[in-house]
């Protein structure tokens, strides 16, 4: 998968959030740095095809072909903070609900992806029972193993303890291959395995 990105920016009302960003995204880790406020989540979302650009435009191509805008999500994962889980249902129900929209990656199943974040011993609880750490797994679940050829991960350690670091390191160095990967973040901890930086404070 590639994106692309040229002379793009986004504006709310009369405040610019970037502009004139010109870039490439190809298969591979990349890493989006910034103080606080100043964007990265809104570009992690103009690349997911939640939110549209003011200017310029956000080609998604695979294989060689243009995707529409509005089939942009079928091919793109996202773990965020501000995604908010279905907490009334058990890990179990919910994995199964996410699998209807999005497939996980070839092979794997609900008792597989459950063992692999470390919660098969809880996956009969409801997710509303577990603590923050144990929903941000929850998150990374349904993004990394998610049938998708672009992964994005905004802030993914998030209420994550050294353990849960630790894991998600493990996860995006064993599931993260051969798939465009794109962090959000000011902590290496979280980026630290990318090999391309964009500062968003460049495109102000």
């Amino acid at each position: 998968m590639t994106i692309q990105l040229h002379n793009t920016g986004k504006r709310y009302n009369r405040d610019w959030i970037f502009r004139n960003l010109t870039y490439t995204f190809q298969t591979g880790a990349y890493a989006i740095t910034g103080p606080n406020g100043s964007g990265k989540s809104t570009l992690l979302q103009i690349l997911s095809g939640a939110v549209s650009v003011s200017e310029g435009s956000c080609s998604h191509i695979l294989n060689g072909a243009p995707i529409a805008f509005d089939k942009v999500f079928s091919y793109t994962a996202l773990c965020a903070p501000y995604i908010e889980l279905v907490e009334e249902f058990t890990l179990t129900e919910f994995l199964s609900f996410h699998q209807s929209f999005k497939p996980f990656l070839n092979g794997l199943n609900i008792d597989f992806i459950a063992r692999e974040i470390q919660l098969h011993h809880t996956k009969g609880k409801k997710i509303s029972e577990y603590s923050s750490g144990m929903k941000q797994r929850v998150k990374l679940a349904q993004c990394i193993f998610s049938d998708t050829p672009v992964v994005l991960l905004d802030e993914p350690c998030t209420n994550l303890d050294a353990a849960g670091i630790t894991l998600y390191q493990e996860l995006i160095a064993k599931y993260g291959a051969n798939r465009l990967v794109i962090v959000s973040s000011n902590d290496k901890v979280e980026y630290g395995f990318c090999e391309n930086v964009l500062d968003i404070t460049q495109y102000k």
